[in-house]
């Protein structure tokens, strides 16, 4: 069914790649999301008023919120397909993660109050009326529910929204919900022990912390992740394919918004080569990025020095070295000031964030091993911190 109706809806669906495509995607998911929950917020908040049930009422509340957060993707999504301008250079994406943080403090502020309403309703207890209307009702929701979930993963799938996919999550949670509430209301039936406040707390710390946990994942977007291991690998894939690079390090990648990537690099080519031919080789792999995969690349060139034979015997010494402390660091830029007194041995060690040692131990420990490979030696070392997983760079040169 979820096929159909995008082929229904969604013009040129097949074109993800698409912003204007993608775009579509999360305006029609945000309109099925306002429609189907505001329908299912009906049909509770009617049961849950006629027959005096307040977990049921919860569940209400908690569609009403989950159309209020799909009114919120479809703005979201609205907004952040306009293209960038003065104040804005690098476009509007980043508004898809403001919205999906708006709809999670909203679930929080629900949540709370629910807490509430179910708390009194337990210190001051009105008996639910049973029907099968209203099992009727909650076992409806529950269809709806879990096929918004299948609905929403794969929409969310099909564009790579992290926001669609929240959704998807939170409506499986929901089908779980709403058969809490309509365990409970049998069991009072038959039972005779009235479990709707408590079954309200129940409901309503389930929407708490399904808040809570989503206000998490929609901010991390907006402080800063790191990227993902698959975009690390094409990147590094893609560049290492071209002839004359010999190494890559220094890789930087700013996401502002879905699909949108800003990003830089360190690439080293032989000292030997015409400068205008590696400044043309940089050119093409810059504009091939941008042609091919939509990332907007800068690249900065190192030229290294690979035909003398005792600088790179001693790279190879010096890289030994460092590796020997941990497999976790690595070494680039490595050059040699050679003299008569001594020589200047200078490069670059990657180190990634949370490593055991500091930075100034480090350096330490480096320079007394080169020392102990020869007493004229004398390391100017510059310490680097990986912006990307250090088994995902590959190895320089």
């Amino acid at each position: 069914m979820t096929n159909f109706l995008i082929r229904l809806f969604v013009r040129d669906y097949k074109n993800t790649a698409s912003a204007r495509v993608r775009e579509r995607y999360g305006q029609f998911a945000g309109i099925m999301g306002i429609v189907s929950n505001f329908l299912l917020f009906l049909i509770k908040i009617i049961a849950g008023t006629v027959f005096y049930s307040i977990a049921v009422t919860a569940d209400a509340v908690n569609n009403l919120s989950d159309s209020g957060s799909s009114l919120v993707t479809l703005v979201g999504f609205k907004l952040s397909g306009k293209p960038a301008d003065a104040e804005h250079p690098y476009g509007h994406a980043r508004i898809e993660y403001i919205s999906g943080l708006i709809v999670s403090f909203i679930i929080v502020f629900l949540g709370i109050q629910l807490i509430r309403s179910s708390v009194a309703k337990i210190l001051k207890p009105i008996p639910a009326e049973f029907s099968w209307v209203l099992a009727a009702a909650l076992i409806l929701s529950i269809f709806i529910k879990f096929w918004q979930a299948l609905f929403y993963s794969r929409i969310g799938g099909l564009i790579k929204s992290t926001t669609i996919k929240a959704t998807a999550v939170d409506s499986r949670n929901d089908v779980l919900a709403t058969a809490v509430v309509l365990a409970a209301a049998t069991i009072s039936h038959f039972s005779g022990f009235n479990l709707d406040g408590y079954m309200g707390v129940v409901v309503a710390l389930f929407i708490l912390a399904s808040g809570i946990k989503l206000v998490m994942e929609t901010s991390d977007p907006l402080l800063g992740t790191a990227p993902k291991k698959e975009l690390v690998q094409i990147i590094y894939t893609k560049i290492h394919s071209y002839d004359g690079i010999l190494g890559i390090h220094d890789l930087t990648v700013h996401s502002y918004g879905p699909g949108r990537h800003f990003a830089s690099v360190h690439c080293e080519v032989s000292a030997s080569e015409d400068i205008m031919v590696s400044h043309d080789l940089i050119d093409i792999i810059e504009r091939d990025f941008m042609e091919e995969l939509g990332i907007h690349l800068v690249i900065h060139l190192d030229p290294i020095d690979i035909d003398d034979e005792r600088t790179n015997a001693l790279r190879a010494e010096v890289t030994a070295l460092v590796r020997g402390i941990s497999p976790l660091l690595d070494i680039h830029d490595f050059r040699v000031v050679w003299g008569v007194t001594h020589s200047n041995l200078i490069f670059d060690i990657e180190v990634p964030f949370g490593f055991e040692l500091e930075d100034s131990q480090l350096k330490e420990i480096v320079t007394t091993k080169i020392r102990a490979l020869d007493s004229s030696y004398n390391a100017i070392i510059t310490i680097d911190h990986d912006y990307v997983p250090r088994e995902e760079a590959g190895d320089d040169f």
